[in-house]
């Protein structure tokens, strides 16, 4: 077997699962999609002082914000 085909047959499967995971949300199910727990971060407040936290102390740029150093309250 080739590198080309060995290549395609994965390729296909992750292809055929993509597709199949797809659907269309009716309006019904969209009350049950937005409630708060459904969220990919449901506390955003938080989420961004731990990342401001995170980046000061850190004291290297690349991540959320620009580099610093110290206690995180710049």
């Amino acid at each position: 077997m080739t590198y080309a085909r060995l290549l395609k047959i994965p390729s296909l499967i992750l292809l055929c699962f993509l597709c199949a995971a797809c659907a269309p949300v009716q309006p019904w199910e969209r009350g049950r999609l937005a409630q708060p727990h459904m969220a990919l971060d449901p506390d955003a407040l938080m989420s961004a002082m731990n990342d401001h936290t995170y980046v000061s102390k850190e004291g290297a740029s690349g991540t959320v914000g620009t580099a610093g150093g110290g206690c995180g309250c710049n």
